[in-house]
């Protein structure tokens, strides 16, 4: 056992418990119910980075939720490594569907998890990968073996869209100014199979309405003469891919990245089983866009799904009734080169285009982004590769994410600095979903990595 591991095991239990304690706090930013609690939340990540030995922390106000940011500074002309991460968690509903109360921690053990695992919201999502690193760097500076310089950003927006971060970034480079981004939230392809997220997907982020009467109407009277605003939304919807499964909406792919046949048998190389896969969704068989493979409809094409649909009546027994409006909202994950601007203007005429002149249509964005990818030859990706390698005793894969960070692509315009994707999590944490959890096992393995990262990148960038 090295020092690290050593370390690990002695402080395992504190490091559990301070999570857990984390994970209790219910940072839910869509929410403004909970302001408090998101609030609560950065107050803790600052005395957090104060206690592993961060000379200047400081509570960054913006518009929405502030800034948590920190730094120990060795000396100027070491190299500089840039965290960040989020502090903000989606969500918890279905609340029925939970095993246990989303911000009541418990650890299970599971098949995929059999040193246990921590259910709560946020705990891969990305409360626990977030503190890995601030464990990280709680061994360096314990043991004197930080190499370099180190500033963390840690946010409460991310799961909104981080439309104050990005204000933050453009008006503090010298602050922020670094040497390469290193950001844990995202995922590996297994316990036993490191991989290093080197793409990720764009958002395009959209609510729509449909209204119909100017009131809801008695569907005996009426129905059959007057539109029903959530009959003509469904169709609407149902017209957006055709037999196919390939998105209809006009110049949606005009600037799709396809990749060559050699990098797609690079990607082939992952383990993958489909049976496995529908096992674990419980799912009759796969869908998507003809022509491509499961893990690359969900990692190197664009997509367009419905989040949630809602109108008329919906409470316990029946209501004959047509409604007034329909709602939707939709969310497009997008390849690198799509536009995410672009893409919702696009979205926004056609879905006004397609509508029957008995309804009108409003078309809300809410937020986007941009994809991201980031070369397999940088200093940071070679020294993440290593740090893997010497942690799980294998070399790890290059893997396209199909989630979005979109925040990612803002950072290399403005800070001029390549992002390295170190996730620690599995596909099966259930990040957004109901009983999201995070193995013991893989956040401590996180903790035993990061500072590998940080003694090669040192290493190599001289």
């Amino acid at each position: 056992m090295n020092q690290i591991q050593t370390y690990i095991q002695t402080h395992k239990e504190r490091f559990l418990n301070e999570l857990i304690e984390l994970l209790k706090i219910p940072s839910i930013s869509a929410d403004s119910a909970y302001k408090k609690d998101v609030l609560k939340t950065a107050d803790a990540i600052k005395i957090s980075l104060e206690n592993v030995g961060c000379n200047h922390v400081e509570i960054c106000e913006t518009d929405g939720y502030p800034i948590v940011y920190g730094e120990i500074i060795k000396d100027k002309s070491l190299p500089t490594v840039l965290v960040y991460g989020h502090y903000d968690v989606q969500p918890p509903d279905p609340l029925d569907l939970w095993h246990s109360p989303p911000f009541e921690p418990v650890i299970k053990k599971t098949d995929a998890h059999p040193e246990g695992a921590i259910y709560a919201r946020g705990a891969c999502d990305d409360k626990g990968q977030m503190y890995m690193h601030v464990k990280a760097v709680e061994f360096m500076t314990a043991t004197n073996q930080l190499p370099c310089n180190v500033k963390f950003m840690i946010e409460g927006e991310e799961e909104i869209g981080s439309s104050n971060l990005a204000t933050f970034v453009k008006q503090n480079h010298e602050k922020l100014k670094n040497d390469v981004i290193l950001i844990s939230d995202t995922g590996m392809i297994a316990n036993d199979v490191p991989s290093i997220t080197t793409g990720l997907r764009g958002l395009s982020y959209v609510e729509v309405e449909v209204t119909g009467p100017n009131r809801d109407l008695h569907s005996g009277l009426y129905g059959g003469a007057v539109a029903n605003p959530i009959n003509v939304l469904t169709k609407m919807i149902a017209s957006l891919h055709d037999e196919n499964n390939h998105i209809t909406i006009p110049g949606f792919y005009d600037n799709v990245e396809e990749l060559s046949k050699e990098e797609r048998a690079e990607m082939a190389k992952a383990p993958f089983s489909l049976e496995n896969y529908k096992k674990a969704l419980d799912i009759k068989d796969i869908y998507g866009e003809d022509g491509y493979t499961t893990n690359e409809r969900n990692s190197i094409r664009p997509t367009l799904d419905v989040n949630g649909i809602w109108g008329g009546y919906i409470g316990e027994g029946a209501k004959t009734v047509i409604a007034s409006k329909a709602y939707a909202k939709i969310s497009m994950r997008l390849v690198p080169n799509q536009d995410w601007e672009n893409i919702t203007k696009l979205f926004a005429k056609h879905f006004e285009n397609i509508a029957p002149k008995s309804v009108t249509v409003k078309v809300k964005p809410h937020h986007g982004g941009q994809g991201y990818v980031t070369p397999i030859n940088s200093i940071g990706y070679k020294a993440a590769s290593k740090a893997y390698q010497d942690a799980f005793g294998k070399k790890p894969i290059p893997q396209r994410s199909g989630g979005s960070i979109p925040i990612v692509s803002l950072f290399e315009k403005e800070l001029k600095s390549k992002t390295i994707l170190m996730g620690f999590g599995l596909d099966s944490d259930a990040i957004h979903s109901p009983n999201e959890h995070f193995g013991v096992w893989n956040y401590l393995k996180g903790i035993e990595t990061i500072p590998l990262f940080y003694k090669y990148f040192t290493e190599l960038s001289k």
